[in-house]
């Protein structure tokens, strides 16, 4: 009999390794960019011709590499950054497995140039194949050429995306990247356009705003903090600035760009009632810790990691991240740009404000400003809605005397100074939300008995269901009692419930008891402070009087977070004198 198992040639091997490795273009530009960061350098830029699929090439100045480590590098787990088996456990590189070269050069035609200051080798590579190697020019560095991506593997070639797709894909890593190194220069050009370009400058702030433009890096908050274990570091959105996904939330642990649901959703409980549930941050979180106490080798691609101390990180970034939002005054302002006169300039070189008084430095001046000075915008007279960091304590003292209503849900406002809208649904919204969490958080707690009981029928299951988990509603104050078949009756009820709206708001308590029940008695209680809030405001076009609308402003001034409805919708916008005026041509300046 035959022997049936049989040990698979290297080339077999890598086509399988790339399987898991190489997946679409973005990958193959992942895996050489990575090694380009791990080589030391300052400049890496990679070009694609029909967004990778025919063409990718990455070229950097980093150390690069002798003749022999360049024909080694192609071969299988062969790597230049684990030494020993106890290095695992001490990573400081992007890569190190030593499976993404041949694991490339298995499904591709490769040709790598490359050499460290003396004679460079030029290898040719074909499905894994040596072609040939010969000397090349001894520029110092490593210019890697992928083409034909997958020509030998069609089954595979099959599953890429369209080219706008892939590109999108690799401009969107490339960004992170840019995000994650400040100090090195990206330069991404498709068929001979640049997409992306980073000046390499190590400032952090002007990365992003080179990435993501004027409106975006003006509304960032710098990001600070630590603890025993983690230094974490960067830059915040304010909550006008949301994305429809979680693309802009960046993290980055020692240097490496990582996915992580449970980073995202401390980012996320930090913006908690500053933000609609459906929107997302920009965030840049760059995190050093001990590599001793994460572990990156728990997926193929290294893009996921695993925490020993994961509770104490999401701890520190949430509540930062709540900190630095209660403390900023964050009502939207109608801003209208000043007209201001370009003088000539050096090529490449652009104008950049750093005041209201049109002051201007160039952009390669950037690096000498601080965070605070940044305010640089490329656009002229184009109004745009922006958040003004002042100390929280400043709305309280904020005397807001009411004009009027318009269409019947926003109350006009006015001080020496500006003009205010303020969102009457919103604000009391907020101001209900924040008297109903306070009423739960209470140990003690007020109530009051109903002359005339309310009584609720359920169907079989959902009365199984709300027995089950009933004993939350009698904590908070309720006396609750079977009736009947598959019926309860309230005889009592806590006295922050609205009058008038009894039974509707107990009929909406018992439905999340059964369908939306969250063993997390905090969550819990913040998600019936919301439902109720919204239940017993005032709702949009409701005509209310001046009293009305003025007692409305002396509690809203005072709550804790003046600026969001409970579900991040804001609840006050202001124009300037100098704003209305500008835009009825009062001014001309």
């Amino acid at each position: 009999m035959m022997d049936r198992i049989k040990i698979m040639s290297e080339t077999l091997a890598n086509k399988i390794a790339a399987g898991e490795v190489i997946e679409r273009i973005s990958s193959v530009v992942k895996e050489l960019v990575e090694n380009s960061i791990d080589a030391k350098s300052s400049s890496i830029k990679v070009e694609l011709k029909d967004s990778g699929t025919k063409f990718i090439s990455v070229t950097d100045d980093g150390i690069g590499m002798d003749r022999n480590d360049a024909k080694l590098a192609f071969s299988r787990h062969a790597t230049s950054k684990l030494l020993k088996e106890d290095d695992l456990f001490f990573i400081n590189t992007l890569g190190f497995r030593g499976e993404a070269l041949p694991s490339i050069a298995s499904v591709s035609k490769v040709n790598l140039i490359t050499s460290t200051g003396s004679v460079g080798t030029d290898i040719i590579i074909h499905g894994g194949k040596v072609i040939s190697v010969n000397d090349a020019p001894a520029r110092k560095g490593t210019k890697i050429v992928v083409e034909d991506l997958f020509y030998n593997t069609p089954a595979r070639l099959k599953y890429l995306k369209s080219d706008t797709t892939e590109l999108a894909n690799v401009s969107m890593y490339m960004e992170k990247l840019a995000l994650a190194h400040p100090e090195i220069k990206f330069t991404l050009i498709n068929n001979d356009k640049v997409s992306l370009s980073t000046s390499g400058s190590n400032n952090l702030l002007k990365t992003i705003h080179e990435l993501y433009g004027y409106v975006v890096s003006s509304n960032m908050i710098n990001f600070n903090a630590s603890n025993e274990d983690y230094d974490v570091y960067g830059y915040i959105c304010k909550p006008s600035i949301l994305k429809s996904n979680r693309n802009h939330m960046t993290t980055i642990v020692n240097g490496r760009l990582v996915k992580n649901i449970e980073l995202n959703k401390a980012i996320n409980d930090g913006y908690y009632t500053y933000k609609p549930d459906i929107k997302y941050p920009v965030v840049v979180l760059l995190i050093n810790t001990d590599p001793t106490i994460i572990d990156v080798n728990i997926h193929p691609t290294k893009q996921d990691i695993k925490f020993s101390k994961q509770e104490e990180l999401n701890k520190l970034i949430t509540s930062e991240i709540k900190r630095l939002l209660h403390k900023s005054l964050l009502i939207p302002n109608i801003n209208v740009k000043k007209k201001v006169e370009v003088k000539e300039v050096e090529q490449n070189e652009i104008l950049m404000p750093i005041s209201d008084e049109n002051e201007y430095v160039l952009n390669n001046d950037l690096n000498s400003l601080n965070d605070e000075q940044v305010r640089f915008d490329f656009k002229k007279v184009e109004p745009i809605i922006k958040n003004d960091m002042v100390d929280n304590e400043k709305i309280k003292k904020l005397e807001l005397y009411p004009v009027g209503l318009v269409m019947g849900t926003y109350i006009i406002c006015e001080n020496e100074t500006n003009m205010y809208l303020i969102d009457q649904h919103a604000a009391q919204e907020r101001i209900n939300y924040e008297k109903i969490l306070k009423a739960l958080r209470e140990d003690k707690v007020s109530t009051i008995d109903l002359l005339f009981p309310i009584t609720i029928e359920l169907n079989y299951s959902d009365y199984l269901k709300f027995n089950e988990r009933k004993k939350i509603l009698d904590e908070m104050g309720f006396k609750i009692e079977d009736f009947g078949i598959n019926t309860i009756i309230i005889k009592r009820h806590p006295t922050w419930l609205i009058e008038g709206y009894e039974k509707e708001s107990i009929e909406k308590l018992v439905d999340l008891i059964i369908n939306d029940y969250n063993v997390d008695r905090v969550k819990f209680n913040d998600s019936i402070a919301k439902t109720m809030a919204c239940k017993m405001s005032v709702k949009g076009n409701t005509r209310i009087t001046i009293e009305e609308m003025e007692s409305l402003l002396d509690e809203l001034v005072l709550c804790d977070n003046p600026y969001n409805c409970p579900h991040g919708r804001p609840t006050i916008i202001t124009f300037t004198r100098y704003e209305l005026e500008k835009m009825f041509k009062r001014v001309m300046n």
